[in-house]
């Protein structure tokens, strides 16, 4: 999920071909398992804080993308479900000036890799003007800012849309509209219904793009019309906003509460 509006291109012959199972898999690389979260806990606890800390508030211009919800850290917008999964839960409530609640968690200053495999199995929420995102910033990103401190959108999905997602990197010179990014639609199903793992794998060169190991996007550090930031530790982030630039506001036919569930969150580094 980006803080800035962007453009996602797609790219209908990749799109197909990807669905179509042909450019599968992760390309023979072996990777080791150094990091995970299985959400494993009673329902109702909050987030590993070992590992989670959280965004609060409303941000600047809505986290600078017009957003409308207020981020918390109550039970009720983020919570184990005591089944081994995470839930953020979006209300629609009138709460500290906003009409909406939600949560965003990251793993800044707590967990951070530089390259390897980042992937989470989860299902969206739907419904127009609902924005559920699983991303990374650099860890610099107090320092420099953003977009010089690099964003890699693992997985964002417009809530009217719930067969397709967008996968993106921002840095200086490609940010916000000028983002390079790819959609990919399933053929059949959606992602609110069933559970699919979303992932990145990321080399000192390039950055691949999948879900359910079916590669659908590669950017090369070559592709980008700027800096390649993408050669320092990053952190996690999942949320879901509501509102926003990307996708529009909901109605009054939007259904709430809209869950995302978080089966795992993991990332590998490729063995030695």
């Amino acid at each position: 999920m980006k803080r800035f509006q962007f453009v996602l291109i797609l790219l209908t012959t990749a799109i197909y071909i990807s669905a179509c199972g042909t450019d599968s898999g992760s390309d023979a690389n072996e990777w080791e398992l150094v990091w995970s979260d299985e959400f494993e806990g009673e329902a109702g606890e909050s987030p590993n804080s070992d590992y989670w800390t959280y965004d609060i508030g409303r941000g600047n211009n809505g986290w600078g993308n017009q957003e409308l919800q207020y981020y918390t850290d109550r039970p009720e917008n983020v919570a184990l479900d005591g089944e081994g999964n995470l839930v953020i839960t979006a209300l629609r409530e009138s709460f500290q000036g906003a009409e909406f609640t939600s949560a965003r968690i990251k793993t800044e200053n707590l967990v951070e890799y530089a390259y390897g495999r980042f992937e989470a199995r989860l299902k969206t929420p739907f419904g127009q003007g609902l924005w559920p995102a699983f991303w990374m910033l650099g860890s610099n990103f107090c320092d420099v800012g953003w977009p010089q401190c690099g964003e890699i959108d693992i997985m964002e999905l417009r809530g009217q849309r719930p067969s397709e997602i967008g996968g993106a990197l921002h840095g200086p010179g490609y940010s916000a509209g000028n983002a390079i990014s790819q959609d990919y639609s399933l053929l059949t199903g959606r992602f609110d219904t069933e559970y699919h793992v979303f992932a990145v794998e990321w080399f000192e060169d390039r950055i691949d793009y999948y879900v359910d190991d079916v590669k659908y996007q590669t950017i090369n550090r070559s592709d980008v019309p700027g800096e390649w930031v993408f050669d320092q530790p990053f952190f996690l982030i999942l949320n879901v906003a509501v509102g926003g630039t990307y996708v529009g506001l909901p109605t009054d036919q939007t259904p709430f509460p809209q869950r995302m569930t978080v089966d795992y969150v993991r990332v590998y580094q490729l063995a030695d």
